[in-house]
């Protein structure tokens, strides 16, 4: 291909990808006002309803705008040929290839930080401040960012040396050695996470003797699993909104309660909620979802390999020639449709796996008080109760919350 069929390629992917994703969430918005599902309609009374609808729909508004701004950016550094003259630009005063390399992705990321910022400030303090959802200071928030931008250069900085230098020793089967490290790299983090990264941002306490824990022993002991390490996290110094989640595999594995899940459920529900998790558990889905990860990576890591020396890509994007930092970034550009493909996949994977997990709760005896924790939960974040069902095919990893219920209720009886 020329180097202005690679350019017009670039161009109509970026361009479709942003259309394809307003039409969602258009198609999304569309369907706000609906009737609520006979599952749903006692879910809001009249005035958290009023509530939700606005939530929703400055939500969308919101992301227009965000997603808008993006785009615009994007498009302008394609049509200038920003890329590809930031690199070359960058080679007058870094005379190593790496030290370019991380100057120019250094770059790229700081700019998209700065960009997002205020975005992300107004979504806190504006959006979650006005529906009571936020609690967070700005001093949190701003140590919060500083704290998230150290963890992606120091973690994203080794990373991306370490694809280089294999790129650099072992040629066209670089794809191959990166891809086992980051695969590896992914396994060690699922299984590390709540111990390596949540501690810098969350405080995390062993769930105290009472009657929530044991409800939660006698969960264990309905079904045959190994209940050690409860952790209670500090969720609501930040935000009202409650959740609960399983990390780690095997002997690391950890159940973490957020404490705005235990301020707003009783005993019986929050163990439905672990019922739940520990089908996750049960039907091995966390490893499902890292081995179907390990996949995608491979693929991902295999199409890179196809594209990473290509002069003429290269040069479509402004650059004098090929290099890895400017490869990386064309691919970037081209695997968006494969993006929305593996997206799609996974999300339908999920869905099901949502499905499994709350029949193994209701298996159990857990089915009603799921219900209630469920209710509970999309009433308190003003959840969307309507959505659309192809937005709900690429962009849903839960199947909507009427879809849940009659299941349930099925499984229940």
């Amino acid at each position: 291909m020329s180097e202005q069929g690679f350019y017009g390629l670039i161009l109509l992917i970026v361009v479709a990808g942003f259309v394809w994703e307003q039409y969602l969430r258009r198609r999304n918005a569309k369907h706000f006002g609906d009737p609520l599902p006979p599952e749903t309609q006692d879910i809001y009374d009249p005035e958290q309803y009023r509530k939700s609808m606005a939530y929703k729909r400055e939500n969308y508004r919101f992301g227009l705008v965000q997603d808008a701004v993006s785009f615009v950016l994007l498009l302008l550094m394609l049509v200038f040929k920003g890329f590809g003259r930031l690199y070359d630009a960058l080679g007058n005063y870094f005379h190593n290839e790496w030290a370019q390399m991380m100057a120019y992705f250094g770059i790229l990321y700081l700019a998209s930080f700065l960009i997002s910022l205020p975005f992300s400030w107004y979504a806190v303090f504006r959006i979650e401040e006005k529906y009571s959802f936020n609690r967070s200071s700005m001093r949190l928030f701003v140590l919060d960012k500083i704290k998230s931008l150290i963890l992606t250069v120091l973690f994203g900085a080794s990373i991306l040396s370490v694809i280089w230098l294999y790129y650099r020793e072992t040629g066209k089967n670089f794809w191959i050695w990166a891809w086992l490290f980051v695969s590896a790299f992914s396994v060690l983090m699922s299984m590390f996470y709540t111990d390596v990264i949540v501690p810098w941002f969350n405080k995390l306490t062993p769930l105290p003797e009472g009657e929530l824990r044991d409800a939660l022993e006698n969960l264990a002991r309905k079904t045959g699993f190994r209940l050690r390490n409860i952790y209670v996290m500090d969720a609501g110094k930040r935000s009202t909104k409650a959740n609960a989640y399983f990390s780690g595999l095997g002997p690391r594995k950890k159940i973490v309660l957020f404490d705005t899940l235990i301020e707003q459920m009783q005993p019986d529900e929050i163990a439905a909620v672990m019922a739940h998790e520990i089908g996750h558990y049960k039907h091995r889905h966390i490893l499902r979802q890292i081995l179907l990860s390990v996949v995608v990576t491979g693929l991902m890591f295999y199409l890179l390999s196809l594209v990473i020396d290509n002069e003429t890509l290269a040069r479509a994007l402004g650059a004098k020639g090929a290099s890895f930092a400017i490869g990386l970034t064309a691919f970037a550009l081209l695997y968006e449709p494969f993006t929305v493909l593996t997206g799609w996949l996974t999300n339908t994977l999920s869905r099901r796996f949502e499905f499994q997990a709350d029949a193994y709760a209701a298996r159990y005896g857990y089915g009603e008080p799921l219900i209630g924790a469920l209710r509970k939960l999309a009433a308190r974040n003003l959840s969307n109760l309507t959505p659309d069902r192809l937005y709900v095919q690429f962009h849903y990893s839960h199947p909507p919350l009427d879809a849940r219920i009659r299941m349930l209720k099925k499984k229940s009886i």
